[in-house]
């Protein structure tokens, strides 16, 4: 089967390549899934793991730590060996690993293995991209692929908790971990006959110690935000901040001095690049914080269960998707901007929209905000995605599509740290009956544990100011949110002005 592209030239197509593109979205479905599930296991796993305090925030952190660390070495190395392989290879570790995670009887070898998933998990993402852009040659089919990609990572995040809560509800918390071992022994089979390999034709060596700064400089980057949001200012941050510093610039004077460079810095002198990948990490930033807490206030706060959480923010799940399937076709009938712009302005004003939110506020406006919050991002990163893709040469597509993650991973911890730090400082201040334990004012969760070795009526007072102080700083989270990504909104409009998606596919040499 052959297109004909509006220049007149004939560019064949793939067989298989729908099928091929389900495999793909398999692998993020199932990263996104696993992202999100750990959360809902966390209870089970302490009392059975008994880790301290600091050992439960390393298994919470040490993946997205390591992930975040990895992204771009593991584009980079799958556009020198090969991004078929480099996906084959992680799927099958990422299998195996979860095997561990399954059954890890310890905290400590419970943070190994998470580490270890994390390694897995950063050669899957770059790769599903990267590839979409080397089996799909006709732009309009390919903003479609996108489309479907970043819908199954935006369904992901909402399946989890579904998934997680009918799994813990009949089984032991390890098969939050066993489900990916038949996904990816299906990834491995079909992907491994479907498949086309796609690499770097002139890679250069691979830069060990490019590797070790890019991953000292993220993790240290990482560390630093969350200790600032936990403890505030410390010498444990400080330290992190300044190391991660250091070994960025070295990172980036290494790859300026190279002639073939880990990560091509000139890719960031393209306007549609930088600006997609800005755009997409401040959207990260404003989102994550607000839908973290968000899962909490509907379960501490409302008392849903872990299943009726997960159900209740699939609104969320349904407008990405069918945003991401339009989105192509938008940015073409319209422009680029106006779709990336107008999707950034629809979150934030559903962000500010739940600023209004109390304890006893209707589903009916929890649930038509995340509606909009999720068409507003299926359109934003789809079109962004395919900004990213078509910016650069196609044998550097890993290396921009881990451009492109890192930038979500950052995002991600930005937001979750400072709009967290600012939910946990309105939240500490509650006035609380006397003989409260401290433990109440760490955490929604901790008042709860506090309240039930109290007298019921102080038990009750407890709570109400609690959850009342808590859902005030989730609407103060919101308002902080909702100014970011307005204010992105107006920032991409006036950057992305005359780019373009592709109409023309260019035939493989």
């Amino acid at each position: 089967m052959t297109h004909e592209t509006t220049s007149g030239t004939a560019v064949t197509a793939r067989p298989g390549r729908w099928l091929a593109l389900a495999v793909l979205v398999l692998a993020v479905l199932l990263i996104a899934v696993d992202a999100t599930v750990l959360g809902l296991a966390t209870p089970f796993l302490t009392e059975d793991l008994k880790p301290s305090g600091t050992q439960l925030l390393w298994i919470g952190d040490v993946y997205s730590f390591v992930l975040a660390g990895l992204l771009v070495s593991m584009g980079s190395l799958g556009d020198r060996i090969g991004r078929k392989r480099i996906l084959l290879i992680g799927a099958t570790a990422f299998g195996a690993i979860s095997v561990l995670n399954a059954y890890a009887n310890s905290a400590e070898l419970m943070i190994a293995a998470r580490a270890l998933l994390g390694i897995a998990g950063a050669t899957l993402m770059p790769a599903t991209l990267a590839l979409i852009r080397n089996v799909f040659h006709d732009p309009r089919e390919r903003s479609l692929a996108i489309g479907i990609w970043g819908a199954a990572a935006s369904a992901g995040m909402a399946v989890g908790p579904i998934v997680g809560g009918a799994l813990l509800e009949h089984f032991w918390w390890g098969s939050v971990f066993l489900i990916n071992l038949p996904v990816m022994a299906i990834l491995v089979v079909i992907g491994a006959k479907l498949l086309p390999e796609s690499r770097n034709p002139n890679p250069g060596p691979f830069d060990l110690a490019s590797v070790v700064l890019s991953m000292a400089g993220m993790i240290g980057i990482v560390y630093a935000i969350k200790e600032f949001a936990a403890h505030g200012f410390g010498w444990p941050a400080l330290a992190a901040a300044l190391v991660g510093a250091l070994a960025l610039y070295g990172f980036v004077r290494r790859q300026l001095r190279m002639p073939i460079p880990l990560l091509d810095l000139t890719l960031f002198r393209n306007r549609g690049f930088s600006s997609a990948v800005l755009a997409d990490l401040l959207t990260i930033f404003g989102l994550s914080g607000l839908i973290f807490f968000l899962s909490q206030f509907l379960q501490l706060v409302q008392n849903r269960g872990p299943l009726e959480a997960g159900l209740a923010e699939l609104p969320a799940a349904i407008g990405s998707i069918v945003a991401g399937l339009l989105a192509g076709r938008a940015a073409r009938r319209f422009s680029v901007r106006s779709v990336v712009a107008g999707g950034l302005a629809a979150i934030g004003l559903a962000l500010a929209a739940l600023t209004t939110i109390s304890t006893s506020t209707g589903y009916p406006l929890l649930g038509a905000a995340l509606l909009v919050v999720g068409a507003g991002a299926g359109f934003a990163f789809t079109v962004t995605a395919d900004v990213i893709l078509t910016a650069v040469p196609k044998e550097q597509a890993g290396a921009a599509s881990a451009v492109s993650e890192t930038a979500y991973e950052l995002g991600a911890a930005l937001g979750i740290a400072l709009l967290g730090s600012i939910v946990t400082g309105i939240y500490r201040n509650f006035p609380s009956p006397a003989g409260t334990p401290e433990v109440a004012h760490e955490s929604l969760g901790g008042a709860a544990e506090a309240a039930s070795h109290l007298p019921p009526e102080t038990a009750a007072t407890l709570l109400e100011a609690a959850r009342q102080s808590f859902t005030n700083g989730v609407a103060t989270a919101a308002a902080v949110g909702a100014a970011v990504l307005l204010a992105t909104a107006v920032t991409a409009w006036f950057l992305l002005r005359d780019q373009h998606l592709t109409t023309d596919a260019t035939p493989d040499p």
